[in-house]
């Protein structure tokens, strides 16, 4: 083979090398950190767990130290985003003590409980509750959805990918999609904690706030989390 056409293909695979690697660092580019620098997280605030619009226990605080974020004081709390999003993919790494329970609010409002007047995705070590329903464990969302199948790894790192497009909510525990749903299609209603009666997941709200529970009992550490970050698609 000629020294110019081997010149030539060594030009284009170059080319096409360096077109995935600019594609590659682009799509890295689109993602925000949620948590970009130790500390009190700044654009949060806390509220109650079972209603954002009020504060939460007094000596809690959320700090991320060395780029995990923890809460720190008594359990029964919120860390919510004062910014709100539509459609999204968020990316993030969490660990639980052995009856450690959190939760990721999704599109909720900055009042009520974001697992019923929003969406909350579960984070539940198995040992919190051993009577709770599928839609009660990790990757449920909270009593309304269950997961497809149960990829949650105890007291380890397990790495969470939520996509929401409109209607649609996909979900990536450790590798494996265990929730890939309409949710309109979904008109059953929900029954709160005090058993009243809050609106199927095909009326909760498009866009809203994010968010992060601790609601763990009796365990240090409490729910940690890591390399949280988000693309925003609208």
């Amino acid at each position: 083979m000629k020294s110019s056409v081997i010149s030539s293909l060594c030009g284009i695979a170059a080319f096409a090398l360096a077109t995935v690697c600019a594609t590659a660092q682009d799509k890295a580019a689109a993602f925000t950190p949620l948590f970009p620098k130790d500390g009190l997280p700044t654009g949060w605030r806390i509220g109650a767990w079972n209603d954002v619009s009020k504060p939460g226990p007094s000596n809690t605080v959320w700090r991320v130290t060395n780029g995990v974020l923890q809460p720190e004081g008594a359990r029964g709390s919120w860390l919510m985003s004062e910014k709100e999003y539509g459609d999204f993919i968020l990316e993030y790494e969490f660990k639980l003590g052995e009856t450690g329970n959190s939760g990721l609010a999704l599109r909720a409002p900055m009042k009520g409980d974001p697992a019923f007047d929003g969406m909350e995705l579960q984070m539940a070590d198995f040992r919190y509750n051993p009577q709770a329903k599928d839609s009660e464990l990790t990757g449920g969302l909270y009593r309304a959805l269950a997961p497809s199948k149960q990829v949650y790894k105890p007291t380890e790192w397990n790495s969470y990918r939520v996509e929401l497009r409109g209607s649609r909510i996909v979900v990536t525990l450790n590798g494996e999609k265990i929730q890939d749903n309409d949710l309109s299609a979904f008109a059953e209603p929900v029954k709160r904690h005090d058993n009243t009666t809050a609106s199927p997941l095909k009326d909760r709200p498009r866009r809203g706030h994010i968010g992060f529970q601790e609601l763990s009992r009796g365990v240090i550490p409490h729910v940690m989390i890591r390399n949280a970050r988000i693309q925003e698609l609208n």
